[in-house]
């Protein structure tokens, strides 16, 4: 996926952005006493505390592997990414719903309406440039995939977060202007507290979302099988190997896989042979697969490899 200075000027983007707007909001929601505008000051507010953590997360992943942690620091990313999606939906979400509740069951016209129009236009301007910066990174990233299809398949969860971020707080500016009008149109000042339910529920289901894809990057996904299929080649392609059976892998960062190849070696084979031809695999992964930052080599028989796979494969359907 994206490269880290992409992935950093987009959340640079959001952050600058996010805090302009959550100031802006709150001056209004205090002139105005609008509980959309109110829920959307909080929502931008968390969007940039996100944007902090996520660069915090970058960091700490870049992180060279030390004795504590042999295979690297990749996975401080998917982490902060979670918490992310915890913070949305708990203060966004939640902060959300009970002001629209509130405002429902006390209800207040909305003074000096033409503010919050303003504030939202304003809004809309700098949240859709965050999101045009973020959408025209993640285009160059996806290929042909479709838009959930490639962030499924993404490892890279810094740009996709915001990028959805983003999309939820322009449908919730919308949701705001709709929810302030009608109140103002027909004098149903509960209207507004409507329009932050609408607000919590939008940000919820974004919320839900991306935790759904950290809990999986967390516990492990598997390399592209694209990626899968080069390694294999890789390894075939050596004289001395057999068969090459197959592949176990795991993105321990968005580009840092750690790979378990399962080999079969040609029978006449001495040590110091399997020992050079695993060194030169592993220097062709150096230049050809570089996301490959370490590889286990087993020595296996095909048929002792299929029967695991099927014993794994038979496992996973009992669990299904």
């Amino acid at each position: 996926m994206a490269g880290r200075g992409g992935s950093r000027r987009v959340i640079y983007a959001a952050l600058a952005g996010n805090f302009a707007i959550a100031l802006t909001k709150f001056v209004a929601a205090i002139f105005t006493g609008s509980s959309a505008m109110l829920s959307e000051g909080v929502h931008s507010l968390v969007d940039t505390g996100n944007g902090g953590l996520l660069l915090y997360g970058m960091h700490r992943a870049a992180r060279p592997p030390d004795d504590a942690h042999p295979l690297g620091h990749g996975r401080e990313l998917y982490f902060w990414s979670f918490i992310v999606a915890l913070l949305v939906f708990a203060l966004g979400a939640g902060v959300s719903f009970y002001e629209g509740i509130i405002h429902i069951l006390e209800p207040e016209p909305v003074a000096n309406p033409a503010v919050n129009y303003v504030v939202l236009a304003l809004s809309v301007l700098f949240e859709g440039t965050s999101w045009w910066i973020a959408l025209k990174e993640f285009r160059q990233t996806k290929g042909r995939l479709g838009w959930f299809q490639a962030v499924r398949q993404s490892k890279d969860p810094s740009i996709y977060t915001v990028l959805f971020e983003d999309s939820a707080a322009l449908l919730g500016l919308l949701v705001a202007f709709i929810g302030i009008l009608a109140a103002q149109v027909f004098d149903m000042p509960e209207l507004d507290g409507v329009a932050s339910l609408g607000i919590a529920a939008i940000l919820a289901g974004t919320a839900i979302f991306l935790a759904r894809e950290s809990k999986g990057l967390l516990l492990g996904e598997p390399a592209a099988p694209s990626v899968q299929a080069k390694v294999l080649a890789i390894a075939q392609q050596e004289p001395a190997v057999q068969r090459a059976n197959g592949l176990i892998s795991v993105h321990v960062g968005p580009e840092e896989i750690i790979a378990g190849i399962s080999v079969e070696f040609e029978d006449h084979v001495t040590a110091p042979e399997i020992e050079a031809c695993v060194e030169r695999i592993e220097a062709r992964l150096k230049t050809e697969v570089p996301a490959v930052k370490s590889l286990f080599v087993k020595p296996q028989t095909t048929g002792t490899w299929q029967k695991r796979r099927l014993a794994i494969g038979s496992r996973s359907d009992e669990k299904g």
